[in-house]
């Protein structure tokens, strides 16, 4: 039978999926020490509510040593999370799988304050931490660990475990031929040990479970690691262990390429995926992962005959309903993945819990609030009236939830387009995507209908005329320039980064560009790549050692500065901006005061703005969301649209919002 529908059931092993859609294993920080927790059990419970066909857990360590992030779950203490993640998501059918896994070398001894474990004595690309070699007592600990594990898992209810041997997996470097360098059994076989804990598992689950299995199928290391040669062979040799078979790639050298943002095509394990299915050989179903968000992509996949299911992990964080509403025909409705991964990627020493720049929901179902109905089948009772003042995504989301719960809202925007911000900045390579969230929420608020005027200024006079009639008013007029603080004698034309993306690259005066990011965020990486790619010689200054440093937290920093690099940019690190003066830039090195100067026509200015409180200032104590309070990052404009709506409707997270005038906690 030709499948052509993510929404179409799958047979894994003894087991039913009722869509071929996969919610994937994924860091959450949202445990309870090593324990799932509460948190856990609402956030998977919403995507097989949303229609996920498979589930699988968070990945939790099969021994306590390996501890690879603060809130890493460890298997011997998850049973009740995952009975509790089993009875949440049994009403749905949803085949719920207990990730199972140990992080080797690629782990940390922050936590643990023990050795890592590791094949060879080989330390890793990231940490340089140098891991112990496993010796006999090591490698049975670990066979034994997760055999324990999937019997535990199997006792608390779930449907089966998989077993990760994807790109910060031990498995995997046993496998690869960088990590492993033994001279024994398990160097000549390099799959010995994920044999044997296969072979352990299925022993511990029975034939009636599923026994999945995360495969890394691509290093992208071909001088000495697992290339995809490698891996046909290696699945030909372990699928008849396996009920499903998942390709991933990713290794030491490559980590950040298994969850990659916008920069990387989506779909980007097409290739792979069906080169690993064909090894397969119809032995187990195989997943496809690899940015896929777009179920005409996942539907186009199926149909190719490229995998059996589609992992869609941050397309279910960014709209946990996705396989409800493509199986309703209402895809149009699904909330956008923007493949940027400042919210959900978390494996990060500020422990952020999971969550989504486009629905802040995720990884908060227990405290936040569900809107209201739906209103499409027939708007309800109106509440009242509201006046929001700005388009962004901060006065689009208020005015969307608002009119969700009834309210009549009007949303009054001084430019001739919606989006704010976050259309201005969907320029240039890999950026694109921003828009597809400006335009969701646009289109939602026209389908819920949210009157929209755009093209006209809102005074204090019109604010006060219409509390005069009862409207309650929201400001979200987002930010402004920050004036220039350097001297500068007129001979260099300062612009405004915002001002120079709504403008055009051709719209900025003749000659040399010089980038000004005293951030390291994603903009002056991102102005600097998209003058490049006008033809542009363009200079980035930072004050940091790298470029675009917080990069780090979204997977980024080592692409975005080779990207830099092959774009011909160049980078002036460690530099200052003092003054401008003769049609020079002149900058001094952070650490030992040394000045250069650089020529420049124009100047772009990626430095922070400030909030627009015009409005404010005349009309205090008015609600207010996003940058007009201090300007962020789209999440916080999104969450605080939502919260002020919160305030209007009454149903206030009593833990998320404490201010009727825009602070939130």
């Amino acid at each position: 039978m030709t499948v052509t529908s993510p929404t179409d059931p799958v047979a894994l092993g003894a087991r039913e999926a009722p869509s071929r859609v996969v919610f994937g294993p994924h860091e959450t920080n949202l445990g309870e020490g090593r324990a799932l927790s509460g948190r856990h059990v609402a956030y998977y419970a919403a995507r097989a509510a949303g229609g996920a066909g498979v589930v699988v857990t968070e990945t939790a360590s099969v021994h306590p040593w390996d501890w690879p992030y603060e809130r890493a779950p460890l298997a011997e203490e998850c049973e009740s999370g995952w009975g509790a993640v089993a009875e949440a998501c049994r009403p749905f059918g949803t085949v719920v799988l207990a990730g199972l896994g140990h992080a080797g070398g690629q782990g940390s001894s922050a936590f643990s304050q023990s050795v890592l474990w590791a094949p060879s004595p080989v330390a890793d690309a990231a940490s340089r931490e140098l891991p112990m070699a496993m010796g006999p007592d090591e490698l049975a600990a670990v066979v034994d660990g997760f055999g324990a594990a999937a019997r535990t898992a199997v006792a608390a209810g779930l449907d089966g475990v998989e077993v990760d041997a994807g790109a910060l997996s031990l498995l995997r470097q046993f496998h690869s031929g960088i990590t492993n360098v033994r001279d024994d059994a398990y160097g000549g076989d390099r799959l010995r040990l994920t044999r044997e804990v296969l072979d352990a598992v299925r022993a511990a689950v029975g034939p009636e479970r599923v026994v999945a299995l995360r495969l890394s199928c691509d290093e992208l290391a071909p001088w000495a690691g697992v290339t995809p040669e490698h891996a046909a062979a290696q699945v030909d040799e372990l699928v008849d262990r396996v009920d499903l078979l998942t390709v991933v790639r990713g290794g030491p050298y490559s980590s950040t390429a298994y969850r990659p943002d916008a920069h990387t095509p989506a779909g980007f394990n097409l290739e792979l995926c069906a080169a690993m299915r064909e090894a397969a050989d119809g032995r187990a179903p195989v997943v496809l992962q690899g940015s896929v968000v777009d179920p005409g992509q996942a539907a186009a996949a199926l149909a190719d005959g490229v995998a059996d299911l589609v992992e869609m992990t941050r397309a279910q964080i960014a709209e946990p309903g996705l396989v409800a509403l493509v199986r309703a025909d209402r895809t149009a409705q699904a909330r956008p993945c923007i493949l940027c991964n400042q919210a959900c990627r978390v494996r990060d020493n500020r422990n952020p819990l999971v969550s989504c720049v486009g629905e802040p929901r995720s990884g908060h179902e227990t405290v936040d609030v569900d809107p209201a109905d739906d209103p499409a089948d027939g708007h309800g009772e109106a509440l009242g009236d509201v006046l929001v003042v700005g388009a962004g995504p901060a006065g689009l989301e208020c005015a969307r939830v608002l009119r969700l719960h009834g309210h009549r809202v009007t949303v009054v925007e001084r430019s001739a387009v919606t989006g704010g911000a976050l259309r201005a900045a969907a320029v240039g390579p890999g950026r694109e995507r921003l828009a597809d969230l400006a335009g969701w929420l646009a289109a939602e608020c026209a389908r819920l209908g949210v009157t929209v005027e755009l093209g006209r200024e809102v005074t204090a006079s019109d604010i006060d005329a219409a509390r005069a009639d009862g409207t309650t008013v929201v400001l979200a007029t987002g930010a402004r320039p920050a004036p220039w603080v350097h001297p500068a004698d007129g001979s260099v034309t300062v612009v405004d980064a915002a001002a120079a993306l709504a403008g055009g690259s051709a719209a900025l005066p003749h000659g040399p560009v010089v980038v000004h990011d005293p951030v390291g965020g994603p903009v002056g990486v991102g102005v600097a790549e998209w003058l490049a790619a006008a033809g542009r010689e363009v200079s980035l200054v930072t004050p940091d050692q790298i470029a675009g440093t917080l990069l780090s937290l979204t997977g980024d920093l080592a692409d975005a500065n080779t990207r830099l690099q092959r774009a011909g940019v160049r980078r002036e690190l460690r530099a200052l901006v003092r003054r401008i003066d003769g049609g020079r830039v002149h900058v001094e090195d952070v650490w030992t005061g040394e000045g250069r100067a650089l020529p420049a026509g124009v100047l772009v200015d990626c430095g922070h703005r400030l909030p627009d409180e015009a409005l404010y200032d005349e009309r205090p104590g008015t609600l207010r969301a996003g940058d007009c309070v201090a300007p962020r990052t789209v999440l916080e404009a999104v969450l605080e649209g939502r919260r002020r709506a919160f305030e209007i409707t009454g149903a206030v997270p009593a833990a998320r919002v404490h201010s009727t005038t825009g602070a939130t906690p």
